[in-house]
């Protein structure tokens, strides 16, 4: 059996060896380690394998906190302390600027950190009927697999949800169409908890009681979706049809639907929004867009901070809902709102939006080229780039500061997903 030593992680937190003149990606290995592997995959170049034997351990390696650690799909970095996380995140960052942009970061920022359990407050679990494995299945995917991991506990969901897995397999088992309920969607805000039931058909009068008497049981409102998302709706027709989130620091309280986005660490959250505006610095009288906006997670706090926001999203019900908690939160004179495409953005667009003193980009995974291509001499003296890809903000970092005339004064990583190899960043760029 070959024996290599790890060099790295990559970015799906293999561990990074080279053999025979290949490298060679090893899942459940860590840097430092002298392990030995067994490969599943061969190419030309590369090889993917696990882990058989630990010939020499990391000292950083440490016992799982879960016991279907491996099984399930939902983590990938349990074997690996908590502050060795965010290192290897930190360095991936890093790495992504150098080798996709040629260009590295002025300082590197304190990492934004919380709690590492108990933390997704967002989360879509997948649901299926295995009558050989004694009935329902509730739980995220099996690693590299699209069949549901046998679990009876999540201790990164919250624990109202992550401890009662068996009660949800025993309510999908007692309805009428228990091979009809593909994924429960989880959304919690400030002190509730909606589960979101997909339903592929109708249920029966019997069903909805039993669900109902469910969410009575263990402090949940229950939510089905017979649809697409538009088609969400609580079971009970009093039940609120907004959640809330709060921003104590900003005074500010967000509404949101269970099928809205939002990002799944509430505190982590919090945490980014403080550096971010330490980041901006919005003032009064200045004119600042966040593009992207969502539901003005970013907006609000720059409102409040006393400058004018021009949030800018493609989503029109997510514009809407930004609209409304500007309102409710009594900012509507300094927030505005427009729906736009910004991954067709151009110059002659972003002049629509008038004069922008600073400028904050929340994009998704893709990330924001249109928009730092169509900058032009007039843009912002000061951009945040909040960023859940490392490579398409490296690459978008390297039009800004090859093409565009700006600095990357600093970078960091948020911890927004522990225990998984998601890179959350964020990033400043300034022009001289």
């Amino acid at each position: 059996m070959p024996s290599v030593t790890i060099e790295s992680l990559d970015h799906e937190g293999r561990g990074v060896a080279h053999f025979d003149g290949k490298a060679i990606f090893i899942e459940g290995a860590l840097p430092g380690e002298q392990v030995e592997f067994a490969s599943y995959r061969k190419k030309t170049s590369f090889e993917q394998a696990t882990v058989t034997r630990i010939v020499r351990e990391s000292a950083q390696r440490v016992t799982p906190g879960c016991e279907f650690f491996g099984i399930c799909g939902g983590c990938s970095l349990q074997h690996l302390d908590a502050a060795a996380q965010l290192a290897v995140k930190q360095r991936i960052l890093e790495d992504a600027f150098w080798h996709i942009g040629r260009i590295r970061p002025e300082l590197i920022y304190p990492a934004i950190q919380g709690s590492v359990w108990g933390y997704r407050y967002r989360a879509r679990i997948g649901v299926r009927r295995v009558p050989k494995k004694g009935g329902v299945l509730v739980g995220f995917h099996e690693r590299k697999s699209s069949y549901i991991a046998d679990m009876s506990s999540c201790k990164i969901l919250p624990p109202a949800v992550g401890q009662n897995l068996l009660a949800l397999r025993t309510l999908i088992e007692g309805i009428s169409i228990p091979d009809r309920i593909p994924q429960i969607e989880i959304a919690a805000g400030d002190g509730r908890i909606v589960l979101v039931l997909r339903n592929l058909l109708p249920l029966t009068e019997e069903d909805r009681a039993h669900i109902l008497a469910f969410g009575e049981q263990h402090g949940f409102s229950m939510w089905l979706q017979p649809g697409g998302p538009d088609t969400i709706h609580p079971l009970r027709e009093d039940d609120p049809a907004e959640l809330h989130y709060s921003l104590p620091e900003f005074d500010l309280k967000l509404a949101f639907r269970p099928t809205d986005f939002t990002q799944v660490n509430t505190g982590i959250n919090r945490l980014l929004i403080r550096r971010s505006m330490q980041l901006l610095d919005p003032q009064p009288g200045e004119r600042v867009a966040d593009l992207f906006c969502g539901l003005g997670n970013f907006s609000l706090p720059i409102a409040r901070r006393g400058a004018h926001v021009i949030g800018v999203e493609g989503s029109s019900a997510l514009v809407a809902r930004a609209g409304r908690n500007a309102a409710e939160n009594g900012l509507l004179e300094r927030a505005e709102f427009q729906v736009a495409n910004l991954f067709e953005c151009t110059p002659e667009s972003l002049v629509k939006l008038g004069r922008l003193d600073k400028l904050l980009i929340d994009p998704p995974r893709e990330g924001a080229i249109a928009v730092v291509k169509a900058l032009g001499e007039n843009a912002p003296k000061r951009i945040v780039y909040v960023s859940c890809n490392p490579a398409t903000l490296a690459r978008d970092a390297a039009v800004l500061v090859n093409e565009k005339g700006y600095r990357l004064r600093g970078a960091g990583v948020a911890n927004m997903f522990p225990h998984t190899s998601h890179v959350e960043s964020i990033a400043l760029f300034e022009r001289v």
